[in-house]
Parts: structure tokens; sequence; C-alpha cells
């Protein structure tokens, strides 16, 4: 790791040989160059979020006493990234690069992965071809569920719900197809289709289940753009002076999926004779999503179902032994939010899980935040409290206090 990073020092100090480099005037901004002869532009930037997390299982079960058990707790590193983007040769064509250095970015080896870590998280190029028309290539964030596309250094709570959590379709490698137009007035429509390997990201042993992931998206934004593109942004930082409604609609088709979740979770396959033979299902998602926002007001909600094509969950081997489950069903998630004058808000949210019933428990959980904006989304401290109601099993109560430092 300490290689990795002192490299990327190395090959930025050798770029800036031939550049001009600007140290922002304002925190936040990152580091700044620019070309010479303006072929091209990059900026770099680091965040970290440092968290501690406390849990308590409730004694719910058999009537129990309701009283708080089994406490643990924990210090991390929720996240580190370095992150650089900019254009190349013109401003028509964009790139982004992104790293995840903590454990958590990384998650667990396995030879899908070359048996190696899972530092790179977007790797992109995106080229404005015609007018309102942009094509991107590469590694990054699927056009699904707006609460997974919003950063998560942007959030209005320390993290995302278990409704995203559970049924995100994720990051992945691909080529995505871009427009925008006016309808008509303020009124704005954005189309996106992305197709790719659907494997998830950094995956080296190719494309396991053979199959392709085909992503639709429509957004209608009927009173204009929000400021700042607040309409994938956590709370209402920018206090927008008119009403501003963003509705969102994606459907994704992941052929033969290998994965638990598609993109996420543990491979489903049978090993024979040491061969890992991979089994898949087509999986169908939708996801409908809205975010309004109204000085200082910020209201979030987002719908997804997730069904494997002919309705059944489970994998079975040519045995009729069980290998594997998908996981599928559908969630709801509403949050609601306001930010005072003095940069202080509060925030609430409301989310339930219903897996199929072979899949998982039902979960309800209830949420409430309190944000300290020091820089906006830059520099910001977040607590939430939760409790999860999980149906035939323990209760939970979560307590997570975060510092978000964005450079």
């Amino acid at each position: 790791m300490k290689k990795l990073v002192a490299l990327m020092f190395l090959v930025l100090g050798t770029q800036l040989g031939s550049t001009q480099v600007e140290l922002p005037t304002k925190f936040g901004k990152g580091i700044q160059a620019y070309g010479k002869d303006s072929t091209f532009y990059m900026k770099f930037g680091m965040r970290f979020q440092n968290l501690f997390s406390n849990e308590w299982a409730v004694d719910n079960e058999n009537d129990g006493t309701g009283e708080l058990i089994d406490y643990s707790s924990n210090f991390l590193i929720r996240r580190a990234r370095f992150k650089f983007d900019g254009y190349a040769y013109t401003p028509k064509l964009k790139y982004k690069f992104e790293m995840g250095l903590s454990n958590r970015d990384n998650g667990g080896v396995a030879s899908e992965f070359n048996n190696g870590p899972k530092f790179i998280l977007d790797a992109l190029i995106q080229y404005n071809f015609h007018k309102n028309f942009s094509i991107k290539v590469g590694q990054g964030k699927l056009p699904g569920n707006r609460e997974r596309v919003i950063s998560s250094g942007n959030l209005q709570f320390v993290d995302r719900s278990r409704v995203n959590s559970r049924f995100n379709i994720d990051r992945d490698f691909g080529i995505t197809l871009m427009n925008h137009h006016t309808i008509s007035g303020d009124f704005i429509m954005k189309e996106v289709f992305s197709l790719s390997q659907g494997e998830g990201r950094n995956i080296t042993a190719g494309n396991l289940g053979g199959g392709f992931d085909y992503t639709f998206r429509a957004e209608f934004l009927p009173w204009g753009n929000f400021k700042s593109k607040g309409d994938y942004s956590g709370s209402d930082l920018k206090r927008e002076p008119k009403p501003k409604l963003a509705i969102g609609v994606t459907y994704d088709i992941n052929d033969n999926a290998v994965r638990e979740r598609g993109q996420n979770g543990s491979f489903i396959f049978d090993e024979v004779e040491m061969t890992r033979n991979y089994l898949g299902k087509t999986l169908q998602t939708i996801f409908i999503d809205a975010m309004f926002k109204y000085k200082g007001f910020s209201l979030m909600g987002e719908f997804a179902d997730k069904q494997t094509s002919d309705g059944d969950p489970v994998v079975m081997n040519e045995l009729e032994e069980e290998i594997g489950t998908f996981y599928t069903g559908h969630g709801l998630n509403l949050s609601v939010g306001y930010l005072m004058k003095n940069n202080w808000e509060i925030a609430a949210r409301y989310t339930i899980i219903n897996p199929d019933e072979v899949v998982a428990n039902d979960e309800t959980e209830y949420t409430v935040g309190l944000s300290r904006f020091i820089v906006g989304h830059k520099l910001k401290v977040q607590t939430d409290i939760s409790y999860r109601d999980v149906t035939n099993s323990k209760n939970k109560l979560f307590w997570r206090v975060q510092v978000d430092l964005h450079f």
C-alpha cells in the first residue's frame, strides 16, 4: 500500500513539471493543475470518514424484557479515498479515477479478483460527442437508485439506508450513453442506458455468467435543474429559493447473474473436482425514486424491487442440492430533513425491507439524525440513532458518530 501511494505522488509530481498548479482559494476544492497549452486539466482530492459505531441487541424474543443486551462498539476508518478528475486534450473528453484505501473499501480477497484487494472504485472516460449526448466507458456506478449514485461524502445521514445495501446495482465495467433535453419551459428530461459485464467491480476472471447487464434510466425535472447538482446530494445546503423536484425510474436486467445481489454478494457456484461451475439466474430490478428541495427542506423517497426471471431465488445444482440464494424482494426508503440557518440539520428516515420468505426476515428501521455542516459536505460531523425491528429475530439499536473531511 505504501509503495502504491508513493508511486501516485511521484507520477503527480512528474506531471506538474509542465503545468500550472493552482492551490485552492477555498477549502474543499482540491488541488488543480492546468496544462500550459490548455490541453488538459486535473483536480486532485482526498477524503476520509472516521466512524464510531455502537450496537445493541434488544431482548424482545420469547416474552423478553426488552432490555438492551450484547453491546458492541467499533472505531474504524469507514472510507478513505484518492480522486483525480478533469479533462484530457479537449474539455469534451473528461475522466475520473478514484481509489478506495480503507479495508472497508477494498472488500475480501477471492480468486475472481485475482486474489488481490479491490483498490479501484472508478476508472472512467467520458466523451461529449454530439450536443447533449455523451458516452462513458470504464468502471463506475451504474445509473441505479438515487441514494447509491449520491457520493458517500454527500449523504444526509452517516450512511445509506438498508434499501440501498440490499438492492442496489452498484459499480460495474461497461459503456454508458447519456442524453438530456428540455421538453418545454423549465421541464428537463434525462435518459441513460448502460451495457456492462454484470459481475461488479475489479473482476479479473472474465464474464463468469456469460450474460450482460442492461440498465435503462429516465429522469424528469419539471421545475428545472437543482443548484450545484443538488438532485444528487443529500440535504438542501443551497437552500433552493424555488421548489425543485427530480423523479427517476430505472429498469435493470442482469442476464445470468452469478452473485447473490447481482454486482455484489457471494458468488454462486458448484465446485466439482476443484473446478468452479458458476450457476446463475437473470435478475430484474426496478427503482423508482424522487428528490425534493425547497428553502432548506429536503425530501427523498425510493422504492426498489428485485426478482429472478423464474420467480425462484434459490439455485440448485444437477443433484438438486441448494448451492445459493439470490437476494430478492422489495423495499421502501423515505427520508426528510430541515437545514437550519446555523447549518445544523435534523433529519429522519423510515426504511422497510421485505425480502422473499426464503431469503431473509422482514425489517423495519427508524432513524433520526443530526448533522453540523461546518463547510458543507466537505467538513461535517454527523450522528444518528436507528432502531431496527426484525421479524422473528432480535431487534437492534444502533448509534453512530462520524467526522467527514474532504480536501
